[in-house]
């Protein structure tokens, strides 16, 4: 797969088969990640690959969470966007329940739809990025890049992903559960595996800003 190809095709995905991830493959996603940028390369990035029954037994903590405590994460969430991001946002949010057949007043399916954040919509990977609390943000920015150059080296060997901030709403919860030091922040959470095609969730695709809406030009 071409560098451009694999940044115009890749996508969120929401559901996938059970398959596992051979443990050759990640290694060599981490690998190329590895490269990446960094403010003078201080690389802050740690990361947690959970699997098999491990998986399983976070997967019903955060549930248990999520069904009964407010979200408590390392990573502030935004109090308010500007009024041209929030229409967006909401815009792409009542396209994705059209393309699921869910009402917005059905309280009940979209309830499911959230608990599946948790489930880590079947997939048989989850990968936590940490980062040493004392960091700030230009390491927060870091953060980024490798968790995009990591979700795009996934996708050239056919595996797909899914970035969730949603599992990061119980930090204690995780480093409690992966033996992870206090001192380090929970940044991001990501759903990996073999996506399933017929699953309705994989129907969605969110519209992308044109080019021209969103740059200017100066010569």
């Amino acid at each position: 797969m071409e560098l451009l190809e694999g940044i115009e095709t890749r996508r969120s995905f929401r559901a996938f088969k059970p398959t596992p991830i051979p443990e050759e493959i990640v290694k060599r996603i981490l690998q190329a990640a590895s490269n990446s940028p960094s403010y003078t390369n201080t690389q802050p990035w740690e990361v947690a690959v959970v699997s098999g029954r491990k998986k399983e037994e976070l997967s019903e903590i955060l549930l248990d969470l999520a069904k009964s405590a407010p979200p408590n994460p390392d990573l502030p969430l935004p109090k308010a966007w500007p009024p041209e991001l929030e229409q967006r946002s909401k815009e792409h949010g009542a396209r994705r329940l059209k393309a699921l057949g869910v009402e917005r007043e059905d309280a009940e399916e979209r309830e499911k739809l959230r608990l599946m954040n948790y489930e880590f919509y079947g997939a048989p990977c989850v990968i936590f990025l940490f980062m040493d609390r004392a960091l700030g943000e230009w390491s927060i920015f870091d953060m980024g890049l490798f968790a995009q150059n990591l979700i795009l080296a996934a996708h050239s060997f056919g595996v797909e992903s899914c970035l969730q901030a949603s599992i990061t709403n119980y930090p204690d919860a995780v480093r409690k559960f992966l033996g992870i030091p206090e001192t380090k922040k929970l940044i991001i959470g990501i759903s990996m595996g073999y996506p399933d095609m017929e699953a309705k969730l994989n129907t969605y695709r969110a519209v992308k800003q044109k080019p021209e809406e969103f740059t200017r030009w100066y010569a």
